[in-house]
């Protein structure tokens, strides 16, 4: 999660039910520190401890112990303090799994563009999770038949394609790899011109 959602209530919810998490720490955090570990700073880390948070507010919210993993980013010129319940993976792989969350994040942006649901035929989780789930399962299927068949057009084209022709009876890689229409340029002898030149 980003710096944007540190809400130590629902971090201690995630800690009590033994999931973990991985958070950008703001820059006004007040804390002690109770332990560290070396770290090798060739990697780009620059701490690894152990801490408690100190306002008594936060305290009461998250009683448990954090991880600190301070991290300078070479390609950014900037330091990223992370924090975390996981005490078993390395600090590096704590900072590397932080970067990899832009990925998680575009990828939600990617479904929000490119499924193609229109409305939610039901309220429950359960009707919105199904049809998620059938929609991210038919773009897979259609990137599979993409690749498999090497066929140039794009996904989103060949999930238009494949709406306009469900019911034609045809193979998938005759209907996908047809030219593209093309206006016909017919010269008819017998139609007048509007405009003689």
């Amino acid at each position: 999660m980003d710096r944007g959602f540190v809400d130590f209530a629902r971090l201690a919810v995630i800690t009590e039910n033994l999931a973990y998490f991985i958070v950008r720490a703001r820059g006004n955090l007040v804390y002690r520190r109770r332990s560290y570990r070396p770290v090798e700073r060739a990697t780009g880390l620059r701490s690894d401890q152990t801490i408690m948070l100190k306002i008594r507010h936060s305290l009461q919210l998250y009683p448990y112990p954090l991880r600190y993993v301070s991290y300078y980013d070479t390609e950014r010129d900037r330091r990223l303090v992370f924090l975390s319940n996981n005490f078993h993976l390395p600090a590096l792989t704590v900072a590397q799994l932080y970067k990899c969350r832009w990925q998680i994040e575009l990828f939600f942006k990617w479904i929000k563009q490119h499924l193609r649901i229109k409305a939610f035929y039901g309220t429950s989780a359960n009707a919105v999770k199904t049809q998620i789930w059938t929609a991210i399962s038919v773009y897979v299927l259609v990137a599979i038949i993409k690749k498999q068949l090497h066929i140039d057009r794009s996904l989103n084209e060949i999930l238009q394609i494949l709406s306009t022709a469900v019911f034609e009876k045809r193979p998938l890689y005759q209907l996908l790899t047809e030219n593209r229409p093309q206006e016909e340029t017919c010269v008819c002898a017998n139609q007048l011109s509007l405009f003689d030149l």
